[in-house]
């Protein structure tokens, strides 16, 4: 997939493959092009070139939203509706049932406000919110932008929790995460990316084997690499 702004190339023939049931991270800095590549992907932004396959055959941007989420960050909508109203539209949209509703309350803290309005929301509560808005979809593949921004170490590790099961029920995960940590608890393989080219894809062995070094965490692999 290519993307260009004027001269100006957010993405180069960026490529790479996602499995079932797999969290892949997608790790670059700030202007690397993550953004973009989430946004063109979910066919929210066009392309200037580029194809999408889905289990071998070509998937168009009308037909992306029946098996792509796109969750993006710092997203806040419905400010003035009450956060248990909005998981109810959401709910009757994909008709998804009581039962796992609240199975995804449950599992990502959001019972203390569902009595409260988005809007009074802190930062860690609207992220939840929208988490669990992605969660009760139906869809099989899951874009999600930052999922773990404004939580602390402890909320991290419960929602990693969450996202791991998720993902061993079938679903595909492809996280965009900042702190190089938390994308190696939790992810598969990587994507790494760097002004708008990928610089290596594989698992963190796979990427160490390629950047030449033994030993070392995902830092050290990125920034040989890159």
């Amino acid at each position: 997939m290519t993307k260009r702004y004027g001269p100006q190339t957010a993405l180069a023939d960026v490529a790479f493959t996602v499995e079932a049931g797999e969290v892949l991270g997608l790790i670059g800095p700030n202007g690397a092009g993550k953004t973009t590549l989430f946004e063109a992907v979910a066919g929210v932004l066009p392309a200037d070139s580029g194809t999408i396959f889905w289990h071998g055959a070509p998937l168009p941007p009308a037909l992306r939203r029946r098996s792509i989420f796109y969750l993006p960050d710092g997203l806040r909508p419905w400010r003035d509706q009450y956060v248990e109203r909005v998981l109810a539209f959401f709910a009757g949209v994909y008709r998804t049932s009581d039962l796992d509703v609240a199975d995804t309350v449950r599992a990502v803290g959001l019972a203390p406000v569902l009595n409260k309005r988005v809007l009074a929301l802190s930062k860690g509560y609207a992220r939840r919110l929208m988490l669990a808005l992605a969660l009760i979809t139906p869809h099989p593949l899951l874009l999600m932008d930052e999922p773990f921004d404004g939580f602390d170490l402890r909320q991290t590790r419960e929602i990693m929790d969450v996202l791991r099961k998720v993902a061993a029920q079938g679903r595909s995960l492809v996280l965009a995460i900042h702190q190089l940590l938390d994308a190696e608890r939790i992810c598969d393989r990587f994507v790494l990316l760097a002004e708008g080219h990928v610089r290596g894809v594989g698992t963190l062995g796979d990427l160490r084997e390629r950047a030449g070094i033994l030993s070392g965490g995902l830092e050290e692999v990125f920034l040989a690499l890159t």
